[in-house]
This record gives C-alpha cells, sequence and structure tokens, in this order.
C-alpha cells in the first residue's frame, strides 16, 4: 500500500509543527544557552547581549576558566560582568574576544 503525497505531506507538516512546538516551549534561555561561546564570545557580539545573555556569557566564560561545571557565585558573575561591559564597549578592536578584552586593548588596536 502506498501513501499519497498529500498524506506524506501533512505528516511531515505534523512533525515539524510538533518539532517546532518543542523549541518553543523550551524557551529562547535554552537556544541561548546552547549557542553562548563563553569566553570566545566577540565583544561586537557581547555588548548586544542583554542583561541575562550576558549573565550567562560571564557564568559559562567563568566556568570555562575554571574548569568544571559548578555555578559561579553571584559576587563573581556581577563583578565580571561589569568589568567585560566596561572593557567590551572601549576595546578598540570588536573582534576581541571577551576572554582577551583588557586595558590595553582601549588603546591599542589588539
Amino acid at each position: 500500500m502506498h501513501s499519497s503525497p498529500t498524506r506524506t505531506r501533512t505528516a511531515l507538516l505534523a512533525v515539524a509543527a510538533a518539532a517546532l512546538s518543542a523549541v518553543l516551549m523550551t524557551g529562547c534561555s535554552d537556544v541561548q544557552q546552547a549557542l553562548n561561546q563563553g569566553g570566545d564570545t566577540p565583544c561586537s557580539d557581547y555588548v548586544k547581549q542583554d542583561a541575562n545573555g550576558k549573565r550567562m556569557t560571564i557564568t559559562k566564560f567563568l566556568k570555562q576558566q575554571s574548569g568544571n561545571d559548578n555555578e559561579p557565585a553571584g559576587t563573581a558573575v556581577d563583578a565580571n560582568m561589569a568589568a567585560a561591559d566596561f572593557l567590551c564597549a572601549n576595546q578598540r578592536n570588536a573582534d576581541t574576544l571577551i576572554k582577551n578584552a583588557s586595558l590595553p586593548g582601549i588603546f591599542l588596536n589588539q
């Protein structure tokens, strides 16, 4: 028994709709976390993030630095966010990764 092209399309559309619903139900933050590069985020991308995105980026960066998956202290995240905000907003090279943002980078095109 062969299925008709209409049945096949309908089945494919149903599967696509179910997949889209699953993605939407997981929320944007899950998508952001999956795409989050942590310390490998360029300053040009970091400065465009909202506060929640920056917090996730810095949290991942601190986990990368420590080499474990433990949640860093909120104060450490806050302090590193403030530093990254300042450094990335002023880097002469917008492609500088947040892990490499530095005071000299404000004055020199690193």
